[in-house]
């Protein structure tokens, strides 16, 4: 079977023809040409597009191309569902989703920027998969230190002085100032990102990332940002007539099937049904 899609791959164009030859057709054939031709050669050659917009195989909400192949052929490998996070991650240059996410975009960016040939950059991808799948299968909870006692050693007293460190450190005025970034966007456009935020703080993006949780309950940058606005919704639920689709839309949520799904996962409850339990709840004001 061929497949087609536009040139100059990074991420996803990789991605998905490694994870299509491992698990779906080993003998796949990947044509790259430029975008405004996919389509058209599509039809001449009857080739499948792929990761381009309005096709079938191709991103959705906030998951890439590589996550819905994952789910319309039912891919349950292990190793692969480790794997989808990494390249969502840096395919959709949200490094906050998986800490090796960042260095798959970097090295993916220095191989297309070294070879100018999309067929031979596709060959040398496969090969970068093939490692990140045998990671994923096999070395995931390994850390490179394990190898050596001593190393292992001393890395253990640095962990020991760092939470020591930590637990008689005060809180970083940048975690304040974010604090309060967060909460401006939540009331109003909400359009996060990392990169700029990191730039305002005068924050390297990595180490704010890597610090992020430490502050905010636990969550990544991504998780507390969909809690805040959950709550919102959950205020505007109990407080407001707005329909649940203009909800959705104020609370920063692309469309009211995502809205519901995230909120669901958050509540246990689809918005309509909370809705309903929250006017039952209210106390009956008629006649006073």
């Amino acid at each position: 079977m061929k497949w087609i899609t536009r040139e100059r791959p990074k991420i996803d164009r990789i991605a998905c023809p490694w994870l299509i030859k491992k698990f779906i057709d080993s003998e796949a054939e990947f044509l790259y040409v430029p975008f405004d031709d996919v389509l058209n050669k599509a039809k001449e050659l009857n080739a499948v597009p792929f990761d381009i917009p309005n096709v079938e195989y191709s991103h959705y909400n906030e998951e890439c191309t590589f996550d819905y192949i994952v789910k319309k052929h039912q891919i349950t490998d292990p190793a692969v569902l480790i794997m989808a996070k990494i390249v969502r991650g840096a395919d959709t240059d949200r490094h906050d989703l998986a800490k090796e996410a960042a260095g798959l975009w970097a090295i993916s960016a220095g191989l297309a920027h070294n070879i100018t040939d999309d067929q031979e950059l596709l060959e040398t991808g496969l090969k970068l998969y093939d490692g990140l799948y045998s990671w994923a299968s096999y070395l995931y909870h390994q850390n490179h230190l394990e190898n050596s006692p001593f190393e292992s050693l001393l890395q253990e007293v640095y962990k020991k002085f760092l939470s020591e460190k930590k637990s008689s450190k005060k809180t970083p005025s940048w975690v304040k100032e974010l604090k309060e970034i967060i909460q401006d966007q939540i009331d109003t456009q909400f359009n996060f990102d990392l990169k700029k935020i990191s730039n305002d703080l005068e924050l390297n993006p990595s180490y704010l990332s890597r610090e992020f949780s430490k502050y905010f309950e636990d969550l990544n940058f991504g998780e507390y940002v969909r809690k805040l606005r959950i709550e919102k919704a959950i205020n505007l639920i109990q407080n407001s007539d707005l329909t649940l689709t203009e909800i959705a839309y104020m609370t920063g949520f692309s469309d009211q099937s995502h809205f519901t799904r995230i909120f669901k996962l958050h509540t246990g409850k689809n918005p309509s049904s909370y809705r309903k339990n929250a006017s039952k709840s209210k106390p009956d004001t008629k006649g006073k």
